[in-house]
Formats: C-alpha cells, sequence, structure tokens
C-alpha cells in the first residue's frame, strides 16, 4: 500500500506552489506595511488615492478574471486531449494579460503627466512599488503562458495556470486594498 499525502493532489509541481507561496507571502507583507503606514496618515493616503483611475482598475480586474478563466479552460481542454483549444486558450489568456498591462501603462503616463511620481507622496511609493511588482508578476505570467501555450503538456499548463491564478488573487487584494478601501 502507497501512502498518499495532500501535497500528491496538488496540481502541477511542488516547486511551483513553493513560489506561489512565496510570493502570496511577499504581496501580503507590502499589503499589511500599506495599511499600517496608511494608519498613520488617513487623510493624506484617501487625498492621494483620490487621484487614481477606479474605473480602469475595475476594467483590469475583469480583464484578468477573464484571462484566469480562459487558463483554466486550457486545463480542461489539454486533460480531454483538445490540444488545439487548449493552446488557444492559453494565447487568449497571455493576449488578456498583454491588455492588462497597456491599461496599467496608460495609468502610469497618466500618473506621470500630472506630476505623480513614487515619491509624491507616501501613498504612491506603496501604490506604484506593489502594482509595478504585480505587473511584473503579470508580464513573467505572460511569458510562461505563451511558452506552455508552444510546450503544452499537461504538467506545463497546469503549473502556468497555477501561476497565473496567483496573480489573479494578488490583483483581486491589490484592487480593493488600494483602490476602493476609504
Amino acid at each position: 500500500m502507497t501512502e498518499h499525502s495532500a501535497l500528491d493532489e496538488l496540481p502541477g509541481e511542488l516547486l511551483m506552489w513553493i513560489l506561489i507561496v512565496s510570493e502570496l507571502r511577499v504581496f501580503g507583507a507590502g499589503l499589511i506595511a500599506f495599511l499600517s503606514v496608511r494608519i498613520t496618515d488617513p487623510v493624506g493616503f484617501a487625498e492621494a488615492q483620490s487621484g487614481l483611475d477606479r474605473s480602469a482598475a475595475g476594467i483590469n480586474t475583469i480583464v484578468l478574471i477573464t484571462s484566469g478563466f480562459l487558463a483554466a479552460l486550457a486545463c480542461k481542454f489539454r486533460q480531454g486531449g483538445r490540444r488545439g483549444r487548449a493552446r488557444l486558450a492559453l494565447v487568449g489568456a497571455a493576449l488578456l494579460g498583454m491588455v492588462f498591462l497597456w491599461i496599467k501603462t496608460v495609468e502610469y503616463a497618466s500618473k506621470a503627466a500630472s506630476g505623480i511620481v513614487w515619491d509624491t507622496h507616501t501613498f504612491f511609493n506603496f501604490y506604484f512599488m506593489l502594482t509595478g511588482f504585480h505587473a511584473a508578476h503579470v508580464a513573467a505570467g505572460v511569458v510562461l503562458l505563451l511558452l506552455v501555450a508552444w510546450r503544452d503538456h499537461v504538467d506545463n499548463i497546469e503549473d502556468a495556470t497555477a501561476f497565473w491564478h496567483m496573480v489573479d488573487l494578488i490583483w483581486v487584494l491589490l484592487f480593493p486594498v488600494i483602490y476602493l478601501l476609504q
């Protein structure tokens, strides 16, 4: 009789899950620091936050959630032997990731054009750090999704999808904390 552990039930590779948990901890620490510093200057943070584009961030939320859905579909398609559809879903997920990055770039450019940079206020220091670090993960995820669309083994798709869902989860936490929390 072979013993099974909870780790045997995880999709993908254990090292990907170690990376995911590590990244979630880093972002969690960043959010805790943001919220802790926010307590010291609630009025300044609220004033700085009022300059954000909540509509663009809301659209980006829909874009990433839709992208995550496509990545999950890719897993289902590949497991069902529908390789072409899996690849198409992965490319679609990656393209939506690029849309997210484009919207974020427009948002950053708008801030720069308004004279808002990372050291304008502590809020923007955290804003650029957290959303920029997230954008770097989106860019890495886009590359990963495209590589996996090319080398579409089921395990590769599971790893890429798990990473992409982490990127989604982080944004779903960043969006309300940075853009909506008053």
